[in-house]
């Protein structure tokens, strides 16, 4: 093994969240009983024709920017001629010689060692069905049929799978980071394939390669780039020749098994698509789309902790979820004390849902005392179900929090006489003991009282006894 490197390229397919399909207005999304989310146009019924999701085109480019690519000016989209059961059309309508990016690349870092990895090209193309076998027969399920798809192809740049697993991850963050899909690959909606061969450490020839097709989790392209790479060292070995052919991956075994001989772009017979105008993009197009691109997630992960001064915790956990992130930027831009802002967010469980407006309200209230640290779960409930204004939400379930110290003495007096053995407690010693007496005022006041306020008063009648 130490005698042979590998040679590696991988092709990834992401599906683009756009609520509806690429060429119809199908939706997009996952799920519906087979063949129930698709229409003559996805399926390439005569006399059809497909119009181009102007999302789609946007999405694709947004990525591209966020993978450093250069973006065309002018693209088009040209018909992919196979037969294949899932495929009703016989033909898949993508992009051969004139992709929207080209040119870009991404870093990555394996145990120290930076290495960056090129990307040859980003192109839209439209999604194949599926097939489902069941013990009375095999069907063609049609639903995924037109949904929106980016190929990324990388340079032969990738020399380990520990780096390919690298570029997998990098990618899907960026990818996931510029919103334009989720890349979940246990659901499918990032796949990949890889092109390997092998050959003598310090050569600098490319050899005869395979593809490993379909693989949908990073474990599984790991295991196929290790099997692969021995398969093939073992052949070179004993002599053999090996082929251009595409394979697939058996996890069971850890072997890979050939499929069919790997087809050419000739074989596809690509012509360019006659009902399908080429996209045309100005230079307007650019700079409007650029100024979406968000800044990278290490980028946003230092100004957090640096400019915010945010716990390092607690920034990773905000740059987990680029909608998180991005609401989190928003909303604190109107608050004084981030921090607060970041604990409430990561305190509630869809906190994407609600909209910055309201955090930045929420939040000002925490910080001027308005209500106390236990307040803001029940008014996100309440604002949940209603929508209403939180100003009114906090004077209709009684959260608002009492400042009146005439009132807290009170109520401090009262808990001191109903409460002799915690008061005992806490004067030999016993800290914790304050607890208790705070609770008591507490659920007197309905969770109402300032509690710094309320401890600070509590303390200071039980040091005069």
């Amino acid at each position: 093994m130490a005698k042979y490197e590998s040679v590696i390229g991988l092709e990834v397919h992401i599906e683009l969240r756009t609520r509806t399909k690429i060429f119809c207005d199908c939706p997009a999304d996952h799920g519906g009983d087979p063949n129930t989310r698709c229409c003559p146009v996805c399926m390439g019924m005569p006399g059809t024709l497909p119009v181009l999701n102007k999302e789609v085109v946007n999405f694709a480019v947004r990525a591209g920017m966020m993978l450093n690519c250069e973006i065309a000016h002018f693209s088009k989209m040209d018909r992919k001629n196979y037969f294949y059961p899932d495929l009703p059309k016989a033909y898949q309508i993508s992009q051969l010689d004139h992709p929207l990016c080209e040119h870009g690349h991404i870093d990555i870092d394996v145990n120290g060692e930076k290495s960056r990895i090129g990307i040859t090209r980003i192109h839209i193309e439209e999604d194949a069905g599926k097939l489902v076998h069941t013990e009375t027969g095999s069907g063609a399920d049609c639903n995924r049929c037109g949904v929106p798809l980016i190929e990324i192809v990388s340079e032969p740049d990738i020399r380990t799978a520990a780096q390919a697993k690298a570029y997998l991850e990098r990618l899907r963050e960026l990818i996931r980071w510029v919103g334009v899909s989720e890349c979940q690959m246990e659901l499918g909606s990032m796949r990949c394939d890889v092109n390997l061969s092998v050959r003598p450490v310090g050569d600098t020839k490319l050899y005869t390669r395979t593809e490993i097709k379909n693989l949908n989790s990073l474990k599984s392209v790991v295991a196929a780039i290790n099997a692969e790479k021995a398969r093939q060292i073992d052949e070179t070995e004993a002599g053999h020749e090996l082929v251009q052919e595409t394979r697939r991956y058996d996890p069971e075994k850890d072997k890979t098994y050939s499929m069919r001989v790997k087809e050419n772009a000739n074989d596809y017979r690509y012509f360019p698509d006659p009902d399908l105008v080429p996209i045309i993009l100005t230079d307007e197009d650019h700079a409007r789309l650029r100024a979406m691109i968000p800044d990278l997630p290490e980028e946003r992960l230092a100004k957090y902790t640096g400019e915010m001064k945010l716990p390092e915790a607690t920034a990773k956990s905000l740059c987990e979820e680029p909608a998180l992130a991005n609401l989190f930027s928003a909303a604190a831009e109107g608050v004084k004390q981030p921090k607060l802002l970041a604990n409430l967010m990561l305190a509630e469980q869809d906190a994407a849902e609600i909209p910055a407006e309201i955090w930045t309200e929420l939040t000002g209230m925490v910080e001027a005392g308005k209500i106390n640290r236990s307040a803001p779960a029940k008014l996100l409930a309440a604002y949940r179900e209603t929508g209403k204004d939180l100003a009114a939400l906090v004077q209709e379930l009684g959260l608002e929090q009492v400042q009146d110290t005439g009132l807290l003495n009170q109520v401090a007096d009262e808990v001191i006489a109903a409460n002799p053995k915690a008061v005992a407690d806490y004067q030999s010693g016993k800290q914790a003991a304050i607890g208790a007496l705070m609770g008591q005022i507490m659920k007197r006041m309905k969770g109402a009282a300032n509690p710094q306020e309320a401890t600070a008063i509590l303390k200071e009648k039980l040091a005069k006894l």
